[in-house]
């Protein structure tokens, strides 16, 4: 009777062993378990939070969302906001703690949300406290009496603490341009538009390595890239230089281009455009169709502030596929709105389309600016995605920056967008591959009532739901 009891025991044992091992030879290459959700929601209070990963769908419902990471697209190459003169100025009128605590939230790589992309000013902009250049004295050609003060009260150690905080290795600074000194320019002023004069393109294109060469002797301070001219069709208020699309092309091919190649500051990177999209596709084909001056260009820049087609970026990259479009600029008006929920959505549905279309990153306007939008020198305030009341030293954190978190904490740099299909609507969603092949997914839903879809990746289906007025995060660590 022993023996019985003990074959039968036997036998179910081994049964039970070849189900289990039959069941994991089966299973998924990716199991429920080990995704994660997170949620910023317009109605339940929720900002980046973490929530329970969806159960598994039997089977896919018609709102599906599929992705392919077969199919890769841009390289991302990271995320990031301004560090102007202003926002420093600002953070400045905060106690150490508080602001370093900001810049923390920024650019922190354990506990901020993924920033390690900044921009900032060679010479004063708007949102400076008051129009400075670098050097000033008319007729200096030689760059005599070029000079770093400017900077050293105010933005010089902003830039130092947010490149520590990211990381040496991490942090990246585009510098971009908006006016040269008054001197140089047809209208003798830094604002009020005025162009580049001829007889000082040498010297202003030696203007960008005099700054490069004091960055690094004095600072100890590397440039990641520069731009040409922020916004140089732009004919504005506050500081501005105009160029057309020929001349900004002359000045890249005969005098930028070879000052920086013919430097110790050759890989620089260097950026065309930095304007709106509605004139990308014409100002590519002035600067990249031109062999002289594309051999140059690392890329070119794009800001939001006219039209919404996306496709352009697209159909620039098509053209010109050995080129890198990032995103340099974008925010909104303060109107009634500042810091309101539309502001936040608005940043997401931006990032998306332009990511959608091959645009490989993305710097905000200004980091922080006080309760007003600014300072400004010339009243051109502006929202931003921290706040900070300069009276009360209180900080608020609005949507924009959590709408943005749900893109730059969790799309690593190095990532690749991956092919995503949809049925969906009206949700909008994108893809990508981190370096380590984990996968995001990020999914907004700006319409009035719940969704529900189906996530759908490796050959595994997630039922989910996103609440109304929200974006979400999904995360797999496929390694």
């Amino acid at each position: 009777m022993a023996g019985l009891v003990s074959t039968s025991f036997l036998l179910r044992s081994r049964l039970a062993l070849a189900a289990t091992c039959a069941a994991l030879l089966l299973r998924p290459a990716f199991a429920a378990s080990r995704w994660t959700v997170h949620e910023t929601a317009r109605d339940n209070g929720h900002r980046l939070a973490s929530v329970a990963a969806p159960p598994v769908a039997a089977a896919p419902s018609d709102a599906v969302i599929t992705l392919d990471p077969a199919r890769r697209f841009q390289e991302m190459i990271g995320f990031g906001g301004a560090l102007t003169e202003s926002s420093a100025w600002v953070l400045a009128q905060l106690p150490p703690e508080a602001r370093r605590e900001v810049l923390r939230r920024y650019y922190d790589p354990r506990d901020g949300i993924g920033y390690t992309l900044a921009r900032t000013h060679l010479n004063s902009c708007d949102f400076s406290l008051h129009m400075w250049a670098l050097d000033e004295v008319p007729g200096d050609y030689d760059l005599l009496h070029f000079s770093l003060a400017p900077m050293r009260r105010w933005l010089l150690p902003l830039l130092h603490d947010a490149r520590a905080v990211a990381g040496a290795d991490r942090f990246k600074l585009l510098v971009s341009p908006w006016s040269p000194p008054a001197w140089m320019k047809t209208n003798a002023r830094m604002d009020d538009g005025g162009s580049l004069r001829n007889e000082y393109r040498p010297a202003w294109a030696n203007y960008f390595v005099r700054f490069l060469q004091a960055m690094q002797d004095e600072e100890r301070f590397p440039i990641w890239a520069f731009t040409v001219q922020n916004e140089p069709e732009a004919h504005q208020t506050w500081e501005s230089c105009l160029y057309t699309a020929e001349q900004e092309r002359d000045f890249i091919r005969d005098h930028l281009g070879p000052a920086l190649a013919r430097s110790p500051f050759s890989s620089v990177k260097l950026i065309g455009w930095d304007h709106n999209r509605d004139h990308l596709e014409a100002r590519a084909e002035a600067l990249l169709g031109d062999p002289a001056t594309a051999r140059y260009l690392w890329g070119l820049g794009l800001h939001w502030y006219a039209s919404d087609d996306f496709a352009a970026a697209a159909r620039v990259r098509e053209r010109f596929p050995d080129k890198a479009l990032l995103f340099t600029e974008g925010c909104w008006g303060v109107g009634p709105g500042m810091g309101s929920w539309e502001h936040g959505e608005n940043y997401a549905l931006q990032m998306l389309g332009d990511f959608a279309h091959g645009v490989g990153g993305f710097i905000d306007w200004n980091i922080v600016l006080d309760q007003r939008g600014g300072p400004n020198h010339v009243g051109n305030f502006c929202d931003a995605p921290v706040i900070v009341d300069t009276t009360t030293k209180t900080v608020r954190y609005s949507p924009a920056f959590y709408y943005i978190a749900h893109f730059s904490r969790f799309v690593r740099p190095g990532a690749h967008r991956i092919a995503l299909t949809s049925t969906a609507a009206p949700l909008r969603s994108i893809a990508f591959a981190n370096p380590d092949g984990a996968l995001v997914a990020v999914v907004i839903n700006p319409g009035a009532a719940p969704a529900e879809f189906t996530l759908a990746a490796a050959g595994e289906t997630l039922r989910c739901t996103i609440p109304p007025r929200a974006i979400q995060t999904y995360v797999h660590p496929r390694s």
